[in-house]
């Protein structure tokens, strides 16, 4: 216990330990181990995810039965108990335990902090300090171990804390709940609208790749169609005069059909430059070995907008996995061609890459380089990445990860290829396939099915689309900074209600050294020396 000189009047540095008086408890948690689990148990076992940041959660659902809670000599929490997380995430969070919970003990990884006198300390006042940033910071410096860190009830014991009289106490938890109240309630409110935020876009995205937001631009588009024979999903028919079209543009079968002659023609001339250059004829038959792209089974597919047909992303696009080139060789790597790994692939148009290959590596390994416009879509990953989709702004090679779709070889807006897959991102992710990582293909990836739009059409998709998101994305930023200023904020009133600065001291309140003294007191009275009293149990960091 001492005095520190920048502690307003009336305060004092004091330990955890030294607040607690004869009968009070400062200990961990119980060591229950799976076996001493009853699903019909008749008390609560308390876990660290209950644990909230300055609140209980009530979240875990896990019991033993009272009478292996007496046989484990567990310590039954009480109404007020102050419980600290000794491990993240945060690391040193606390809450008050409510007590309107069933008969509750807690976990080994949990402090328990009780007084045995109500008037020895605010038990709301010490949950709320040990919850500011400032002694966050101390139990980080503090902590210990090799996988998880923690920080042990030994290490918490010696963090002093500046105490003030405990009318004051009173006062600074009244105040400052007050003060938190509020604000919680803005950032509650901000939290909400940033959760709209994502469900607008979502619901942006489908409406748009369901023709939904082009209805109306559908209805005044120009009455100029482009006549042809009839493609997938259109008969044909003369044009009467006003019959609706798509500006000068083609339908979406017209669309298509041109797409599949352009790439077999694309094809064809590879094939022929390869007979050049090993100075051979063509073979008769040589165009019938043709990959031809399968289209999709489109009957119990949901019909589309007038003008538009089902494809499927390798029906419309080529699609090409990357690679790696090999870490062991140096000077395949920190080149001048960017190289995209499938953690950057993240709804986002890339003009960076982490990382960069060579000349060397390139031709080492099968990946490519894919031109601009170029739609990667992350193939594995647990996580979130699987699923995920980005443009690229430059030419860059990926790795096996990710497929690279080359829409920049067709008329279709890369745009337009991106959006759809995003808003199919929770579809793709469960159509993947794999036994101990779920994950896709090249094959899975070219067998995603794709709404064929009238190109005109596509344009005007993209085009609101990226009006709606921006105007989304001005939003979002606004959201983020307001959240910013009120964590600041958050950070500055727990500052000051523990610098003596949040409201006025009292000359007549009784100073923090007398409650001390009294404690002490107590203490030696009961012959007890209980500040660290608990269990002999497992040892813990």
């Amino acid at each position: 216990m001492s005095n520190h000189k920048n502690l307003p009047a009336g305060w004092i540095e004091a330990t955890i330990p030294e607040l607690i008086g004869a009968d009070g408890l400062f200990v961990d948690g119980d060591w229950v181990e799976s076996k001493d689990q009853d699903p019909n148990g008749d008390v609560r076992l308390v876990q660290l995810a209950d644990i909230g940041d300055g609140y209980f959660v009530n979240k875990s659902n896990r019991f033993l039965t009272k009478n292996k809670a007496v046989d484990l000599g567990c310590t039954l929490l009480k109404k007020g108990d102050v419980l600290v997380a000794r491990m993240p995430d945060p690391l040193g969070r606390a809450c008050i335990f409510p007590g309107d919970v069933r008969d509750s003990v807690t976990v080994v990884d949990v402090c328990v902090v009780r007084s045995s006198v109500s008037d020895n300390f605010d038990h709301r006042w010490l949950m709320h300090f040990v919850n500011a940033p400032e002694f966050r910071e101390r139990i980080h410096s503090l902590q210990s171990g090799s996988t998880r860190k923690r920080i042990s009830r030994g290490n918490l014991s010696t963090l002093p804390l500046p105490i003030p009289p405990r009318k004051e106490q009173i006062r600074i938890v009244e105040k400052l709940e007050e003060l938190l109240s509020d604000l919680d309630a803005g950032v509650a409110e901000l939290k909400a609208a940033q959760k709209k935020l994502a469900q607008y876009r979502q619901s942006l995205l489908k409406a748009a790749v369901e023709g939904e937001l082009t209805a109306e631009w559908r209805r005044k588009a120009p009455l100029t169609p482009i006549p042809s024979p009839a493609g997938r999903g259109e008969q044909e028919k003369p044009l009467a005069l006003g019959e609706r079209g798509w500006g000068e543009g083609e339908s979406g079968a017209q669309l298509l059909e041109r797409i599949l002659k352009e790439r077999r023609a694309r094809w064809e001339e590879k094939q022929l430059a390869r007979f050049r250059e090993q100075g051979k004829t063509p073979p008769k038959g040589w165009r019938d070995k043709y990959p031809e792209p399968v289209p999709p089974d489109t009957a119990n597919l949901p019909e589309l907008p007038e003008g538009w047909v089902w494809s499927s992303i390798g029906e419309c696009f080529r699609v090409a996995v990357g690679a790696t080139p090999s870490r062991k060789e140096p000077t395949y790597w920190n080149g001048s061609i960017p190289w995209v790994s499938s953690g950057e692939v993240q709804f986002s148009r890339i003009t960076v890459t982490k990382e960069t290959i060579t000349e060397e590596g390139l031709n080492n390994s099968s990946t490519q380089i894919n031109p601009v416009g170029s739609v990667l879509l992350g193939m594995i990953g647990e996580g979130k990445t699987r699923g995920q989709v980005a443009i690229l702004d430059i030419e860059a090679a990926n790795n096996q990860n990710c497929a690279a779709i080359l829409g920049s070889e067709t008329d279709v807006p890369s745009e337009y290829v991106y959006y759809w897959l995003w808003s199919q991102y929770e579809q793709t992710r469960r159509g993947s396939s794999g036994n101990n990582q779920p994950a896709m293909n090249k094959s899975i990836v070219e067998r995603l099915l794709f709404p064929m739009a009238p190109l005109e059409e596509m344009k005007e998709i993209v085009r609101l689309v990226e009006f709606a998101l921006n105007l989304a994305t001005e939003q979002s930023t606004a959201i983020k900074y307001s959240l910013a200023q009120a964590a600041a904020q958050r950070k500055n009133i727990l500052k000051a209600a523990f610098s003596g600065q949040l409201v006025p001291q009292d000359p007549a309140d009784e100073p923090a050294s007398v409650l001390l003294e009294r404690i002490r007191a107590e203490r030696a009275t009961r012959k007890g020396t209980t500040s660290l009293r608990g269990r002999k149990r497992k040892e813990t960091d």
